[in-house]
């Protein structure tokens, strides 16, 4: 078997989205020229290597994954792209158990931007925590935190359409509920899409003339 053959599985995260996305994918090329591909005007900072699994079975595996993390329920952001709606420690969890019974596989998770070859999921664990250590993250966004109550009104801002807040963190749309950024993805218009189908959702909906991001910002700071 040559390194030809070899291809990779990738987990990527980014700065710009929430820290529960990610972006499952594979790749012939090393993963950094992969990552550096995914880097244009339409996400606002460069996606982070969280671990890759090189394997000459790269193609079935990503296959596996995706449809391993579509068993546990409906995580995909959009239905026709490679990010997900998971933790990376628990997307690495499953790379890990299908690593594990291949021949070939080799498992690197990423320290400081530099990879680091994994044996044991106890491993990967450790990694992970001392990396979450680091960077602590962001909350993710709650109606609570911007004084909105659930019943209230807010608008999806490129269509002007109103939506009904159903809980703190869901909105409800003609009997469906739906995350901002779920909801974002399925309804904005196709000439205002990025090329990377994810979407940070209180940037495009605002209450009472406000961007929910911006009401963020401005509770925070005060």
């Amino acid at each position: 078997m040559t390194n030809e053959e070899r291809g990779f599985v990738y987990i990527l995260t980014n700065p710009s989205f929430r820290e529960d996305w990610v972006k499952i994918g594979k790749s012939a090329r090393p993963v950094d020229i992969r990552s550096k591909e995914l880097d244009n005007t339409a996400v606002p900072l460069p996606f982070e290597i969280y671990a890759t699994l090189c394997t000459s079975k790269y193609d079935k595996v990503e296959k596996q994954i995706h449809k391993q993390i579509d068993r546990l329920t409906d995580l995909r952001i959009r239905q026709n792209r490679e990010f997900f709606n998971i933790a990376p420690d628990m997307a690495l969890d499953i790379m890990r158990d299908i690593a594990d019974i291949l021949d070939d596989a080799e498992l690197f998770v990423y320290v400081d931007g530099k990879p680091v070859e994994s044996k044991s999921k106890e491993q990967d664990h450790d990694i992970a925590k001392q990396e979450k250590q680091k960077r602590p993250a962001k909350p993710a966004f709650k109606f609570h935190m911007i004084g909105i109550n659930i019943g209230e009104t807010i608008i999806f801002d490129p269509l002007n359409l109103p939506v009904k807040v159903a809980s703190d963190d869901k909105i409800e749309y003609d009997g469906r509920l739906y995350s901002l950024s779920a909801f974002t993805g399925t309804f904005l218009p196709v000439e205002k899409q990025n090329t990377s189908g994810a979407y940070q959702g209180p940037k495009y909906f605002s209450y009472k003339g406000k961007v929910l991001n911006d009401l963020r910002k401005q509770h925070e700071n005060e």
